[in-house]
């Protein structure tokens, strides 16, 4: 979600009026200590102290967004450029360790210029207790949300800025490391413009959305709507754990699943799921369109789910290396939260290219299927259409796998595959058959456990299809929450162990 419409830039208490249920706020803040023995340095605040309203930099407390109990930590640029001293980064400390100790989620808004100069060094080394009392805080599987504002540079922006699980940003905020002002200082020409601009971060995938404040309640809820997932009573098997495998050869089923108008994952999300909240890159740098983020329920179980995008103009668009850097993002997530984890698979394979080798693809995919296998969260994966080579094995790895009827899964593309072993691609139909590459058959060898029907084809009755898809999606997360990790990594690692048909080897 994105917006570039210029908005007016709210104080501290402006800001926790607008996004908290009215009436509901209530501060947290004690006296900071005083006055301070410089006496220089005690006029600056005192003068702060006026011109803001309010007696630090940080305002802490607790209210209600959406009627659910939310810690939350406001910076007030108006007081000093919003800098951390050791007063308020005891405050912000304090407020974190509360909202830990409550098991509330907390969110954070800040806005400022960083360290206080006239701390020094002190106040700068701050900035690590403050990170501490945070990866506590997530370590509890207590969700961390971030509004960056305007401006947020320097140690604020490289410690408790940038550490949120869902990070957005106000529209035309200036964010990042190095302070315009500063550099021209060191350098003596101006940085570069638009690069610190929340629209250009979201464009490199280093924060999630770009929303003004009065839209910031709704993304707070749809966010904790997930994150702070319910336990629930089972959910009714669903019709199709009735479903058997199409009859179809698996060249059909190749063919259909590349129709353009099948199903992707966005229309699976539109129409299966509630609560979605698309995340964006990998945090670091780095965005990939052949890959898909977000944080979602179906039904009354929530996931993150992670997933190829199918490229509308070009379904034949391929994944590289930063997409895996993404969902390795999710996969991390999942795991700190508690959360389970569902992959959906439609590619026509990992990008082959200089720039995907360079980026280091293969080793990519490593790490996903290492990370996949040991994950310490429940895992679905979804077969929903197309299944080519190591972008689709990368996704795969689970405690349970759905498969529409004419899903597939191949070392390469058909063609290829006939390319390499007839050196001509007229063999592709005879040679996917002979593979066992389509639903049927991995059903058959024990991957898929669950088969969701098509009727006859996903593209003929999309949203139907979703439905079906979104409820097997449900049964399945909601029958893996009452398992412990344990079991599930053991189980989890003998059924890719024991795949395929058993095999007696020769007696005498």
């Amino acid at each position: 979600m994105t917006t570039t419409q210029p908005v007016r830039h709210l104080t501290a208490a402006e800001l926790i009026d607008v996004v908290l249920d009215p009436g509901t706020f209530t501060a947290w803040d004690k006296p900071v200590p005083g006055p301070h023995p410089d006496a220089g340095y005690e006029r600056e605040l005192q003068a702060a102290r006026e011109k803001s309203g309010v007696d630090e930099s940080v305002i802490t407390g607790e209210g209600l967004i959406r009627g659910r109990r939310v810690a939350v930590i406001v910076s007030e640029f108006r007081f000093l450029a919003g800098s951390i001293g050791l007063a308020a980064a005891n405050r912000i400390v304090e407020a974190v360790e509360r909202a830990t100790r409550e098991e509330l989620p907390l969110l954070a808004g800040p806005a400022s210029g960083g360290t206080r100069m006239q701390e020094g060094t002190l106040a700068f080394l701050s900035m690590v207790k403050i990170s501490a009392a945070v990866r506590t805080h997530r370590r509890a599987r207590l969700p961390y949300l971030v509004y960056l504002r305007h401006p947020t540079t320097g140690g604020v922006m490289a410690s408790w800025g940038s550490l949120g699980h869902v990070t957005v940003a106000e529209p035309g905020a200036l964010l990042g490391f190095l302070g315009p002002r500063v550099y021209e200082a060191l350098y003596g020409t101006p940085f570069p413009e638009n690069v610190q601009i929340s629209e250009n971060l979201y464009d490199k995938g280093l924060i999630d959305a770009v929303v003004p404040p009065e839209l910031l309640p709704e993304i707070v809820d749809r966010a904790l709507n997930v994150l702070t997932q319910q336990a629930t009573a089972p959910v009714p098997p669903p019709a199709t754990l009735d479903v058997v495998p199409s009859p179809v050869d698996a060249w059909t089923s190749i063919e259909i699943s590349r129709n353009r108008r099948r199903p992707d994952l966005r229309r699976l999300l539109s129409w299966a799921a509630q609560d979605v909240l698309p995340l964006n890159g990998t945090g670091q740098g780095e965005k990939d369109p052949g890959l898909q983020l977000a944080l979602a329920r179906f039904g009354h179980q929530s996931c993150v789910v992670l997933g190829h995008n199918r490229s509308r103009v070009a379904p034949e668009s391929s994944m590289g290396p930063a997409s895996l850097r993404e969902a390795r993002r999710g996969m991390k997530l999942a795991e700190e939260l508690g959360l389970p984890l569902l992959t959906v698979i439609d590619t026509a394979g990992a990008a082959l290219s200089r720039e995907a080798e360079e980026g280091g693809l293969a080793g990519e995919i490593a790490r996903s299927l290492y990370d996949l296998i040991g994950l310490q969260s429940p895992t679905v994966s979804v077969l929903l259409g197309q299944g080519a080579g190591g972008g689709a094995l990368a996704l795969l790895p689970a405690d349970r796998t759905i498969a529409a009827h004419h899903a597939w899964l191949s070392p390469l593309p058909p063609e290829g595959a006939s390319a390499i072993m007839h050196r001509s691609t007229e063999f592709a139909p005879a040679l996917s058959e002979a593979q066992g590459v389509n639903a049927a058959s991995l059903h058959a060898n024990g991957l898929v456990d669950h088969l969701v029907d098509e009727r006859d084809d996903a593209a003929e009755e999309a949203k139907a299809f979703c439905l079906r898809m979104g409820a097997a999606i449900e049964y399945e997360l909601s029958s893996l929450a009452g398992e412990s990790i344990d079991t599930l990594l053991t189980r989890r690692t003998a059924k890719y162990r024991d795949l395929g048909p058993r095999l007696t080897a020769p007696t005498g």
